[in-house]
């Protein structure tokens, strides 16, 4: 692994395994991507995400929108 790589997962992306009220670290980085908006979530500010789907998202309202789109919730 060169520094490139090495910085890359502590400031990069991290990929993550979705649980039930918590998450798994898989790979190391500061932030995810909301899987509907494409906007950069800090871990540390992460709250809303599907265990079914292993997604994350950046607000309730985009994860409730996914939610409708998917058929887990009434339109």
């Amino acid at each position: 692994m060169n520094q490139m790589e090495r910085d890359f997962r502590a400031d990069g992306v991290a990929e993550l395994e979705y649980l039930d009220g918590e998450y798994r670290v898989v790979r190391p980085g500061s932030f995810v991507v909301c899987s509907v908006t494409g906007a950069r979530i800090p871990l540390e500010a992460l709250r809303y995400w599907s265990v079914d789907l292993q997604e994350a998202y950046a607000s309730p309202q985009i994860a409730l929108q996914r939610f409708r789109e998917m058929g887990f919730t009434p339109k």
